[in-house]
């Protein structure tokens, strides 16, 4: 149940890469209002300063108009210079505040509504410049911005300003993505060696070196605690293994005793095959009691080791030798297949 729950959660490389990507949008989103923000502002206080100068300079224009009373040629002033995009109303007035003459901008020509929103919001309020002539103000000119080449340029720098931002975020995830893969590599490397120590008890695994320094010192420090557990382990399997021979070898002749020889008996009665081509001797050695009698239990321990080599030497690794107890000894022979084979042996014996 741990194993699945734990599947279904995040690798550490997807949740760094996950981390990755919302900082730099989070990052180059923040970046891009506050140089959008910023660039705003500035171009209106130029457009704002380009809109005072158009008004000065149509004031300067129709001085002569106003002076000769001429509408015709102030209409045509503004008509001309509003064509040119310039701003989106013009109205002239005399020193009466009488209007005598207008232009406004034919809204059903408009080709694009969120340029006018623009400028609308750059120039909120219509500009007024008074004319003059000899010091004295002899009318005013009063304009509405719509400036169709700034509402083109915020719509190019807005578009170049994304395109750069995307370009530095692609590359921001790129080097990211490149500089995380050392870190994660070196915890793929420990999570591995961790996992096949754990799982298969293989203690000769190492961690690599790694080029970052706490992963390098948990390295070294996790291999020496690897090289304790496998010393150990081999004192164990060594111990084992000892404990296992004693157990089943008689520790005077060095034959297997009587449990290794039930185990042997157990395994071969179930095995049909082997339990139809085997025979079993059992051996008894004559006079052995007069032996320790006469001569002590030193010399009757010697006859039982040589009795033991010889049957050793006998057996050889085709047939298993036995001491079940003193004098007694038993011999399980493999591969006869009559009882002609097995007096054969007895009498070689």
């Amino acid at each position: 149940m741990n194993k699945e729950f734990s599947l279904s959660r995040p690798t550490f490389k997807r949740t760094l890469r996950r981390i990755s990507i919302i900082s730099v949008l989070l990052t180059m989103t923040l970046i891009w209002l506050l140089i959008c923000v910023a660039s705003v502002l500035t171009l209106k206080q130029y457009a704002q300063k380009n809109l005072d100068l158009t008004a000065a300079t149509m004031a300067h224009s129709l001085e002569a108009a106003l002076v000769f009373s001429d509408n015709a040629a102030a209409a045509e002033t503004l008509a001309t210079l509003g064509r040119q995009g310039q701003f989106s109303a013009a109205e002239v007035r005399d020193k009466n505040g009488r209007t005598i003459a207008s232009w406004r901008y034919d809204a059903r020509a408009a080709d694009d509504k969120l340029i006018g929103l623009i400028s609308h919001w750059l120039f909120p309020l219509p500009v007024s410049q008074p004319v003059w002539h000899n010091g004295r103000a002899i009318g005013e000119v009063r304009l509405v911005a719509r400036d169709s080449l700034i509402g083109h340029f915020i719509w190019l720098s807005l578009a170049v300003l994304t395109g750069c931002i995307l370009l530095a975020s692609g590359i921001a995830l790129l080097l990211t993505r490149y500089l995380h893969n050392g870190v994660v590599d070196a915890l793929q490397n420990i999570t591995e060696v961790v996992h096949d120590v754990r799982t298969n008890r293989n203690f000769s695994r190492r961690v690599p070196d790694e080029r970052i320094a706490e992963f390098h010192l948990f390295a070294q420090d996790f291999n020496s605690l690897l090289d304790e557990m496998e010393e150990w382990q081999l004192r164990l399997q060594a111990k084992n293994a000892q404990l296992l021979r004693t157990a089943l070898h008689d520790p005077l002749t060095g034959l297997a005793n009587r449990a290794a020889f039930r185990s042997c008996i157990n395994a071969l009665m179930k095995d049909n095959s082997a339990r139809s081509s085997s025979a079993l001797l059992f051996l008894d050695g004559d006079n052995f009691k007069y032996i320790n009698d006469t001569w002590g239990h030193a010399a009757g321990d010697r006859v039982l080791i040589e009795v033991a080599k010889r049957l050793a030497e006998f057996g050889g690794s085709r047939y298993q030798t036995y001491r079940l107890g003193g004098d007694e000894f038993a011999m399980v022979l493999y591969d006869v297949h009559s009882e002609y084979e097995v007096q054969r042996i007895c009498a070689a014996l």
